[in-house]
């Protein structure tokens, strides 16, 4: 199945460029609110679905027991920039669990913005794995080995009891059992499993809502959905969607992108959970598609629509700051979107 175009890049009146893609908005008792595209095909999530990962470090007290803060609890759920912030901010949470950036398996990685890189290259320094977007993710498996009692070594490796532990509780969250034949390796070296959109948006519809989880799980749920609206800047940082979103909508939604196009996302007050895939890895379209859905979705004050508004339609610049066209939705994908609300 060939997904349709949901997004146009303009540049003066013509269409440049656009972006297929796929999504599924599903509701609190699994059911499919609104469907585009082959949403029923396997995707790797990425770091969409952090959040999930993080529930066995609450749910089994490990969190509690390494006294974790909601900005740390955050981190653990971040694709950052590699701030100061971000790297200092992991670095105390493998103290708290006795550990050192030397035990992070994550790999190295440049600060995503130049002037983070910039302070490295003025110290004489390069980037660690504290550095590493996954940084928190990363701290957060370290932390629930020590406490599990198990070998911090090789804590990346699928048949290690932290990645056992994250496998079980993605099954049971999207309702979908992966094999071997749908796992690969994510960029920070821990197996990432593909399942279906709408597999994801019926995970973070209950993570939102808690809807048909156990109580202890409902409240490890709360306490990370809790832990991302408090800091959102711990999720992803300066001048990032995540944390605008976040920000601006004051808890009402949680958002998280993964790479290669990939989001995720709740939306309790609706009961809400959201997964799409824009079918070329591009960023810019996948956060379009994701700001689309939260405007058409929701009820939105004055400060929510100037947000989004600037969100769905993001100017295409030229190197001088002129705008030379506009990243926008399709109407085929408004009409589909608004074609599931409830007044229709």
């Amino acid at each position: 199945m060939t997904n349709p175009a949901l997004v146009d890049v303009t540049r003066g009146q013509l269409t440049e460029s656009l972006h297929r893609g796929s999504v599924a908005v599903v509701d609190a008792g699994g059911k499919l609110v609104c469907g585009v595209g082959d949403f029923d095909a396997r995707v790797f999530p990425r770091s969409a679905i952090k959040a999930l990962q993080a529930i066995p470090l609450v749910e089994s007290g490990a969190a509690e027991a390494l006294d974790l803060s909601d900005a740390e609890l955050s981190l653990a759920c971040a694709s950052h920039n590699g701030e100061e912030v971000h790297a200092n901010s992991a670095r105390v949470m493998l103290m708290k669990a006795g550990l050192t950036e030397d035990d992070l398996e994550c790999g190295p990685q440049w600060p995503k913005r130049m002037e983070d890189a910039a302070k490295l290259i003025l110290a004489d320094e390069t980037p660690c794995g504290l550095h590493n977007n996954c940084s928190g993710k990363h701290a957060g498996f370290l932390g629930l080995a020590k406490v599990m009692g198990v070998e911090t070594k090789g804590y990346v490796e699928p048949s290690h009891p932290v990645q056992r532990e994250i496998r079980n509780v993605m099954e049971q969250m999207t309702g979908d059992i992966v094999s071997e034949d749908v796992c690969g390796t994510d960029g920070c070296s821990i197996p990432t499993y593909a399942s279906p959109l709408n597999s994801f948006a019926r995970a973070f519809a209950a993570f939102g809502t808690g809807e048909g989880l156990e109580p202890l799980r409902q409240d490890a749920a709360q306490r990370i959905f809790d832990a991302c609206i408090n800091e959102p800047y711990m999720v992803a940082g300066a001048d990032r969607f995540c944390t605008k979103v976040m920000e601006g909508f004051r808890g009402r939604v949680f958002v998280k992108t993964g790479a290669e196009g990939v989001f995720c996302a709740s939306i309790p007050e609706l009961g809400y959970g959201v997964a799409l895939k824009c079918d070329d890895g591009a960023t810019r379209a996948a956060e379009v598609m994701m700001a689309t859905v939260l405007e058409v979705m929701l009820e939105l004050d004055e400060s929510e629509a100037k947000l989004l508004d600037g969100l769905v339609n993001p100017p295409v610049l030229t190197r001088r700051g002129a705008e030379a066209g506009v990243i926008r939705p399709r109407q085929e994908f408004l009409q589909m979107l608004k074609g599931a609300l409830p007044a229709n």
